[in-house]
């Protein structure tokens, strides 16, 4: 029986690709972060993905960083902002804790935050969600600023080594080594480190990140000049500029 046969379609006859778009070229790139991990993600694979070059995603995005920032900024809209009536300290804590599960999740965009921070409309959300709580707290100006700047240091850091010991097979075999190591010192050579041994690496990740939390908000609150007083506020109301 002879084969039949079919004629060529042309590249006219070809559905049209969709037009290319920075919006595009993020969804994409969530979308196989999402089903391949965002290890995967490299400039060159995701333009296999659109069917397109490389060069075209240049246009959009300068470096591979440039495109992980996006992406995260577009991730971090998902992040539900701290509301309610509950003391501001919590919700604060809440939110970082939301921050650094969803980084958490994605250890390769976990390790860009480190170096490249976000500056779409979702990392500036995040920032005046965070400077509204201070405020809450009476915390503003350079201690706010740089409060917050501490604090997400802490969350981006804590996820990116919680990212990648999760996706590493041999991360239980060294907590196991360096657990039997410090539980086996001699209380006579090192006497504070085996009061504290059962506690070194007790606790889950979050837990003990939450606490980390508190700590430095302790230290946020109690700094000499951290405080916005009421009369400060007024004054500074007063000084505003005239437009």
């Amino acid at each position: 029986m002879a084969e039949s046969y079919r004629e060529p379609i042309s590249r006219r006859q070809r559905p049209a690709k969709p037009a290319l778009s920075r919006e595009a070229i993020v969804a994409a790139a969530l979308r196989l972060i999402r089903s391949e991990g965002s290890e995967r993600l490299t400039v060159r694979r995701l333009a296999a993905e659109l069917d397109t070059g490389a060069a075209s995603l240049y246009v959009y995005f300068k470096d591979t960083d440039a495109l992980y920032a996006a992406v995260l900024d577009e991730l971090l809209g998902g992040i539900k902002l701290a509301r309610g009536r509950k003391p501001w300290r919590e919700r604060l804590v809440s939110l970082l804790t939301s921050y650094t599960e969803l980084l958490t999740a994605y250890p390769a965009l976990a390790k860009t935050a480190l170096f490249t921070r976000p500056s779409g409309p979702s990392s500036v959300g995040l920032w005046e969600a965070m400077l509204s709580l201070l405020a809450e707290g009476a915390i503003g100006g350079r201690d706010a600023a740089w409060a917050g700047d501490l604090l997400l240091q802490r969350a981006t850091a804590t996820a990116a080594e919680e990212g990648a010991r999760r996706q590493d097979a041999k991360t239980e075999a060294a907590d196991e080594q360096v657990e039997a190591v410090i539980q086996g010192v001699s209380a006579k050579d090192y006497p504070h480190l085996a009061s504290v041994s059962t506690e070194m690496l007790s606790g889950p990740p979050m837990t003990r990140l939450a606490w980390s939390f508190e700590v430095l908000l302790n230290g946020i609150v109690a700094k000499p000049g951290s405080k916005v007083s009421t009369r400060s506020k007024k004054t500074q109301k007063g000084l505003a500029p005239h437009r």
